[in-house]
């Protein structure tokens, strides 16, 4: 899914969340910022070589934009390097740990990994064979689900229709809250 997508999901299931329970702004910002992180790592290896090696400006938005196979021609290590930042932070079992380690020092569950969770399980079933599979089992298999490409144009007004409708609901929700309190 495309990263506003991820960001506007965990908005709005925050919205719900804050419904039933004390979530703080700090807490929800850090939620949806954990949804969107996915997304960023794998870029650092080729922004960095662009800015301190013979990359440029175009090369960092070729890639990101590129379909599978028509990325821009990137030396060994970059490549390389972000492929695997690409595996862990779509990784369930990395979330895994990183959400176990946090639950052992902390003695409860860090809400903003909920963020994190939710790209995760939302990648794997929107990223096709044809379009970057999510790695949800990294170490054990660099191979994904083939899900629904979320980048084809049915998927993306579908995915963007659902997301209006969800705002549009909780929009309604709360003025009908604010006028039942006001009564």
């Amino acid at each position: 899914m495309d990263v506003l997508a991820h960001a506007l999901w965990v908005g709005a299931g925050v919205m719900i969340a804050r419904r039933r329970w004390a979530i703080s702004s700090r807490a929800a910002t850090a939620t949806v910022a954990l949804a969107v992180a996915p997304d960023v790592p794998h870029l650092l290896p080729i922004v960095g070589w662009s800015v301190f090696g013979s990359g440029s400006a175009a090369t960092v938005r070729g890639y990101a934009i590129a379909a599978p196979g028509q990325e821009p021609a990137l030396p060994f290590w970059v490549e390389w390097l972000s492929h695997n930042l690409h595996c862990v932070t779509h990784s369930a079992i990395a979330a895994g740990v990183v959400t176990l380690l946090l639950w052992l020092w902390t003695r409860q569950l860090w809400i903003p990994l909920l963020g994190w969770w939710s790209h995760v399980v939302i990648d794997v079933f929107t990223h096709s064979n044809d379009y970057y599979p999510s790695p949800v089992l990294w170490p054990i298999t660099r191979e994904g689900l083939d899900g629904l490409a979320w980048n084809s144009p049915g998927f993306m007004a579908a995915n963007y229709a659902a997301l209006a409708a969800a705002y549009l609901w909780l929009l309604r929700r709360r003025r009908r809250e604010r006028e039942a309190g006001r009564a």
